[in-house]
């Protein structure tokens, strides 16, 4: 049994799965385990070369593999170095396309976790203003997240996509990204302590969040479903939830009771009355 160290990434597994393959090393000679490392056990396996070239697999399987890899169950790499084996020395070329095969059924299942999790940091991500670059103009921001598995590489395009005009850090304990107009990149994790504390944005959130909830349209428990409690420590609307919540019923009631406004006229539109006149013309041919 040889023990193989890795980083706690899919980079990592996949160079070290792939000199394995090569030299077609079985999942039952292999004890997987992640963290610091330590060099010995690395160089001991990354010294030797391959003694036959290393199957190709699927881009789907590399996919799945990609984030099953950013699970936090300490399976992870062993599973999916097994299932890279039966895919290739094993012979189960179709094995992916067997949803009722244990070993894939429990990579999906870390799939959608994973997916689930990256949903959340796209939507629960809170920016806070920390300066301005004195040589670019460009606002730099900072923001704290605590993701319940490793999505920060698989999360950050989407940051990167959606606010590429301003400069950015998203600081976690696993990992940090930032973004700083031009390149994509990453830090080790910090501390809490290390992301700033409220600025204005905080109050521009909060005015944001009360205008828009409705409360006769409130569910708690579907809330509290999209809006999991752990994430509230982190978000600056977060201390208004519970006073709307209680307030909503008396505002339901109160919207209840208001006289209902007359309905205005709408206002005058070339465009939209000579729409009105084709539509009508349009109908008197028709008769």
């Amino acid at each position: 049994m040889r023990t193989i160290v890795i980083e706690p990434n899919f980079e990592s597994w996949r160079d070290t799965a792939r000199g394995l393959l090569g030299r077609r090393v079985s999942p039952e000679g292999i004890l997987w385990t992640d963290g610091e490392g330590t060099p010995e056990l690395f160089s001991a396996d990354e010294s030797e070369v391959a003694a036959s070239p290393v199957p190709k697999v699927s881009g789907a399987f590399l996919d799945i593999a990609r984030s099953a890899a950013a699970h936090r169950d300490p399976r992870r790499w062993a599973l999916l170095y097994q299932l890279l084996w039966r895919l290739t020395h094993g012979g189960e070329k179709h094995l992916l396309g067997n949803p009722a095969d244990p070993d894939v059924r429990q990579v999906q299942q870390w799939c959608k976790a994973v997916g689930r999790d990256i949903h959340k940091m796209h939507a629960f991500v809170r920016f806070r203003l920390v300066g301005v670059d004195g040589e670019t103009g460009r606002e730099q921001f900072v923001a704290w997240f605590e993701p319940e598995h490793r999505i920060v590489r698989l999360a950050a395009p989407f940051f990167r996509n959606r606010f590429a005009g301003m400069d950015w850090g998203i600081l976690t304990p696993d990992e940090c990204a930032h973004w700083d107009g031009s390149a994509l990149f990453f830090t080790p994790g910090v501390s809490r302590e290390a992301a700033p504390d409220d600025d204005a944005l905080d109050d521009l959130w909060r005015t944001y969040y009360r205008s828009i909830f409705n409360p006769a349209r409130l569910k708690v428990k579907a809330m509290q479903s999209e809006m999991p409690k752990k994430y509230w420590k982190n978000l600056p609307e977060a201390p208004l939830i519970e006073g709307l919540i209680s307030d909503s019923r008396k505002r339901v009631r109160e919207m209840m009771e208001t006289e209902e406004r007359p309905v205005k006229p709408a206002p005058k539109n070339v465009y939209l009355e000579s729409l009105r006149r084709m539509n009508d013309e349009a109908a008197e041919d028709g008769q």
